[in-house]
């Protein structure tokens, strides 16, 4: 790491954002304590009035409150500058630990030309999530909401945002997260911007987190419609005919 002398441990920021999820808070901050070796430090954004829990003394934690609710693409960006870090790491809060992932992940950024490093993401049941992905089409972005999505079997593109981890100073180069999106595409739209500049995405497979996904644009309207204005944000944005004029393909 640019910002570490040699052997010394990068400084990992962990960026969690709280939406009246304080069970889930205790939940994730107890397996942090329970198998995390890695010295952390966690950014917790409070993004609505809520009671947090005790969260313990396992590690640092910074609280921003936020006066109103911001997005998911503001408030990481705003926890990516609250602490100074080398390793940049955006975890949900209905994300489950079994193991240390940090090792693993740090150690795929050593790499200079990978920009994200994800960990494997499988469900209560021990399935493997959909957090790998191809490109996106318009036609593949329209099956995605009406069908059960697949695994990645040809290779990996992006990583949903649930769990991300970024040199900190790669994901402040491209100007982090848009927030112009709402909910949806942000992670999509930063890995193809860091697609752009020459960096790809590594996925610790040995790196294994708990998430069961929530499928929300299917069951709730409101979520429905933020997945489809983000979809078409994405499909029209510089980034994608970029990504399209140099001939990427997706599923």
């Amino acid at each position: 790491m640019s910002t570490t002398a040699a052997g010394d441990s990068p400084r990992i920021v962990v960026s969690v954002v709280s939406h009246g999820q304080g069970v889930l808070l205790a939940r994730l901050w107890a397996d942090m304590a329970a198998v995390c070796r890695t010295p952390l430090q966690v950014v917790l954004t409070v993004n609505r009035p809520e009671t947090l829990p005790d969260l313990g003394t396992a590690f640092p934690v910074t609280i921003i409150r936020n006066a109103s609710p911001r997005g998911f693409a503001a408030n990481h960006n705003a926890a990516a500058v609250a602490v100074a870090s080398d390793i940049f790491c955006v975890v949900n809060p209905d994300v489950r630990l079994t193991r240390d992932p940090f090792p693993a992940l740090a150690a795929l950024l050593e790499a200079p030309d990978v920009g994200v490093a994800a960990p494997l993401v499988v469900g209560s049941a021990g399935d493997e999530q959909d957090s790998l992905r191809r490109w996106p089409t318009p036609l593949g972005a329209l099956r995605r909401l009406v069908a059960r999505p697949r695994t990645a079997d040809r290779g990996i593109d992006w990583a949903a945002g649930m769990f991300m981890a970024f040199r900190t100073a790669t994901f402040q180069a491209v100007g982090g997260f848009d927030p112009g999106y709402h909910l949806y595409y942000e992670d999509c739209d930063l890995c193809c911007r860091l697609a752009l500049a020459g960096y790809r995405v590594a996925v610790a497979r040995d790196a294994v987190v708990v998430h069961d996904g929530q499928r929300a644009s299917r069951r709730r309207l409101r979520y429905f419609l933020w997945h489809v204005q983000s979809a078409l944000r994405f499909f029209r944005s510089p980034a994608y005919r970029r990504l399209r004029a140099r001939g990427k393909r997706g599923s």
